[in-house]
């Protein structure tokens, strides 16, 4: 199962990567969250101790690995590179394994234009893309608030995608603007997560929000998750048991519907 998570920022993908991803090995399943949002907050999600983080360097910092994979010098323009660099070990050798997750983190990449083919960024496009197509275990992606590391050649290898919505028009106008990305790059899989439910009125809200679109879950407000982020403890160590169901609900949902 490949999943890309999505949603306006600080909006709660990674509270619900993590969540997915814990439940995930917690089946015994073989995961591999990657964390493709410049924020860089699923570490943290995942519980990963700091002194770990400390010593994570996202791939798009990972200036030797860049320079010898694609054969051209940071930050010097005008020069040939490979456009298909080998990556295929990539995962082996930088992930960091947490609570049966294995964990990369990509990292903010510098642009100087749009749809920049810097060494960096097409480093990353081919770590996305093998990953997505080429490894058996199962995928969460953590996104910023866009399908940027997505493209046409991956699409038919993501299962779906989860853009999560909190009731408010800001996070719903975002989330139709990256619905409108998704469909533009041919990804047509693409479900609703309600995050910070309080009442009844707010799941109507984002519902309606979204009427030619079912919604996969909803996630009740929990200050126990605000709590975690705090203490930097895993998102499933405190929650309360009814958010936890809520999670088992929605990795039930994508189990029913992407087998």
């Amino acid at each position: 199962m490949k999943i890309a998570i999505s949603g306006k920022g600080g909006v709660g993908k990674s509270t619900l990567a993590a969540a997915l991803a814990l439940l995930m090995a917690e089946k015994k399943m073989k995961v591999l969250a990657l964390d493709s949002d410049p924020a860089a907050n699923l570490a943290v999600a995942l519980g990963v101790p700091e002194e770990t983080r400390k010593k994570i360097v996202p791939i798009a910092m990972q200036k030797a690995l860049i320079e010898e994979r694609t054969g051209a010098k940071i930050k010097q323009y005008g020069q040939m590179f490979k456009l298909n660099p080998e990556v295929s070990d990539i995962a082996g050798k930088f992930a960091i394994n947490h609570n049966g997750v294995s964990l990369i983190v990509v990292g903010a990449i510098e642009k100087g234009g749009s749809g920049c083919a810097c060494p960096e960024n097409i480093l990353i496009r081919a770590l996305v893309t093998d990953l997505i197509l080429h490894k058996d275990e199962a995928l969460i992606m953590d996104m910023e608030a866009g399908v940027e590391h997505l493209g046409r050649a991956t699409v038919s290898g993501v299962d779906g995608l989860l853009i999560v919505v909190e009731p408010g028009q800001r996070s719903v106008d975002c989330a139709k603007a990256i619905i409108g990305m998704a469909h533009d790059i041919g990804l047509k899989k693409l479900h609703i997560v309600a995050n910070r439910v309080t009442c009844h009125e707010d799941e109507t809200f984002v519902r309606n929000s979204f009427p030619e679109r079912e919604l996969l879950g909803t996630i009740p407000f929990s200050p126990e998750i605000r709590k975690a982020d705090m203490k930097a403890r895993s998102v499933l160590e405190v929650v309360e048991p009814e958010t936890r169901k809520s999670f088992e609900s929605i990795l039930s949902n994508m189990e029913r519907m992407f087998k």
